[in-house]
């Protein structure tokens, strides 16, 4: 059917509309048509609208608690434990966000614990937006299983993102988001959606072997990022965002991308820093001092500047998106 191009309002709007005819409040709803735009703005469609006809029917399932209503409680004068109550994650790292805005800068370092949450979508847009509050931040967020240990066949560990970003004087924020296996899960059900192969290297079916097939890549598992490094980082990021914060492991969950089951329970932790905290020097200037270098290197550059490229050509001239999925989308937004 080809593609159609949305402006970035029009797709709010239409996740917004599918959400909330799929028992989900006007509040959740937003939260998540904020995220799922800002992945398509960021070029990362992956974890954009096509998430949406499976949020829509875990709600309708009520796998994830569309009328949940995220709390935040202070553990220590740094610490905020959030309870996302099963809904939906993108609310929940809104208030994290909100509230180590308000306490990274008086303590100096502050971090949010979320527990059963669930996908945390493009981890770098939550940093981003606390570098854009003058803040260092770095996000470790875990998923659903789909990676084993090096060595091993049964996958423990998800795919599980680390994100960082920092304000740099005068300019865009630097962010780093990288997922610790090859590419995000993401890719590959876009793939999956589409009927199109996957680039080999990305996974392995089941039975362990390699594959460009998308479906037989989703009942396998994913290919690490740097071998046994990357299995290496995911369990760190398991440690962080599931042992630290009372959430589920990846191999506890259930998938992001069907209705059946119990809720995944996933769990993020957000640390915010304040440049300011040892005074001594501009943090913010330094980091723009390092920035400009990497900027100025002959085929270098820095990350997050693509993001901002992208945004800005999506914004102008409209989000590209397959039209099936928009059909299928407006078909739930229809009820």
């Amino acid at each position: 059917m080809g593609e159609r191009l949305l402006t970035a309002d029009d797709a709010h709007r239409l996740c917004v509309a599918a959400l909330t005819a799929s028992r989900t409040t006007a509040n959740n709803a937003e939260a998540v048509a904020r995220a799922l735009v800002g992945a398509e703005l960021a070029g990362q469609g992956g974890h954009g609208l096509s998430r949406v006809p499976a949020y829509a029917a875990q709600a309708r399932a009520g796998k994830v608690d569309g009328f949940a209503t995220a709390t935040a409680t202070l553990t220590r004068p740094g610490a905020v434990q959030i309870d996302a109550a099963h809904g939906f994650a993108y609310p929940a790292l809104e208030l994290a966000v909100a509230r180590l805005a308000e306490i990274a800068p008086a303590q100096g370092v502050a971090l949010a614990g979320i527990r059963r949450s669930h996908h945390a979508g493009v981890a770098g847009l939550t940093v981003e937006a606390l570098a854009e509050r003058g803040l260092v931040a770095l996000l470790f967020a875990n998923a659903p299983a789909a990676m084993a240990p090096w060595g091993g066949r049964r996958p423990l560990y998800g795919t599980d993102p680390i994100a960082f970003a920092c304000p740099v004087e005068g300019g865009a924020p630097v962010v780093v988001d990288v997922s610790l296996s090859k590419v995000a899960r993401g890719r590959i059900m876009a793939a999956r959606q589409k009927g199109e192969p996957i680039a080999e290297g990305w996974a392995l079916d089941s039975a362990g072997n390699p594959t460009t097939d998308a479906e037989a890549a989703l009942a396998g598992t994913m290919v690490p990022l740097g071998d046994a490094k990357g299995t290496a980082l995911a369990l760190m990021v398991e440690l962080l965002a599931a042992g630290l914060t009372g959430a589920n492991y990846a191999y506890e969950q259930t998938s992001f991308f069907d209705a059946e089951g119990a809720p995944p329970g996933t769990g993020q932790l957000l640390i915010a820093i304040d440049p300011a905290a040892f005074g001594a020097v501009s943090a913010v200037a330094r980091f723009a001092e390092m920035s400009q270098i990497v900027a100025e290197t002959d085929g270098a550059r820095v990350p997050g500047q693509r993001r901002h490229e992208i945004r800005h050509r999506l914004r102008r001239d409209g989000i590209p998106l397959d039209s099936a999925l928009i059909q299928d989308i407006e078909t739930i937004a229809a009820g």
